[in-house]
């Protein structure tokens, strides 16, 4: 009796045969990713309210085509209800701008901040929230979604919060890019024709990532303000503000900053 040929194993055996299996899994897990990022927002940073904003694209207005976005999808330590699947236009508000700008921001007080667009001040309002943290979810120039870390006081935001938001933002950003390149491959087609060659790849990004100050403080030296007006802006000393520098330079590998800001804008930090 002649013994059955074994299956042929599939290309990827870790990748269901059903792209749409992958590519819902791939929600659940971002899901389960950005929910558990709201609630370690509150519980080991200290905010009195995490949010989390995924992009989506959202509707026009007056005849406008659809807009670049975002909807506040996950919460925690909420008392109302107006900030829950609130739509968030690209450049509105604190979470706006992060998304816009692809860089951490924050406000010692939303409701006096007048960097900011005030669309959702009744919204925050009756949260009774002032100072808030933005820190977007950013891998090889796609965002992910946007963490807001929110208290109920007019407080500056130290570096140790700061970082401790932005630790946690790293670690979702890494389990969504994982999630997100496992769904893709489940759903790319095989080749049919020799492709293109690849484009030529942008500058990798720094290994050791940039923490939210640096990076906040290359945002504005990439835009060509000086120390000073950087220390000034930020409410920092101008040594604390080249110290920060330095070490955005040493990280991206660069010796000025006209490498800085070429370097940032290669790797997508900064637009």
């Amino acid at each position: 009796m002649t013994r059955a040929a074994d299956p042929v194993p599939p290309a990827h055996p870790d990748v269901p045969d059903d792209p749409n299996v992958a590519v819902r899994a791939a929600e659940l897990v971002r899901d389960a990713v950005l929910g558990d990022l709201a609630r370690r927002v509150v519980a080991d940073c200290g905010a009195d309210v995490g949010l989390v904003g995924v992009p989506e694209e959202l509707p026009g207005s007056g005849g406008r085509k659809r807009a670049e976005g975002m909807v506040l999808r996950h919460w925690a330590g909420t008392r109302a209800d107006l900030l829950h699947d609130l739509p968030v236009p690209a450049g509105l508000g604190l979470g706006g701008r992060a998304l816009a700008e692809r860089a951490p921001t924050w406000v010692p007080d939303y409701r006096a901040a007048t960097t900011i667009s005030h669309h959702y001040d009744a919204a925050v309002t009756a949260e009774d929230l002032y100072a808030m943290l933005t820190v977007p979810l950013l891998h090889g120039g796609t965002v992910h979604g946007v963490v807001y870390a929110s208290l109920r006081a007019v407080v500056p935001f130290g570096d140790v919060r700061i970082a401790a938001v932005g630790k946690l933002a790293a670690a979702a950003t890494r389990a969504l890019a994982g999630a997100a390149a496992w769904s893709s491959s489940a759903t790319q087609s095989p080749p049919t024709a020799t492709p293109l060659p690849p484009p030529p790849p942008r500058k990798a990004v720094p290994a050791t990532p940039l923490t939210p100050r640096e990076h906040e403080v290359l945002r504005w030296a990439a835009t060509g303000r000086t120390n000073p007006e950087i220390a000034a802006r930020l409410g920092l000393t101008c040594n604390t503000v080249t110290g920060y520098l330095k070490a955005a330079m040493h990280k991206l590998g660069v010796r000025n900053r006209t490498e800085l800001a070429l370097a940032a804008r290669e790797s997508g930090l900064v637009s």
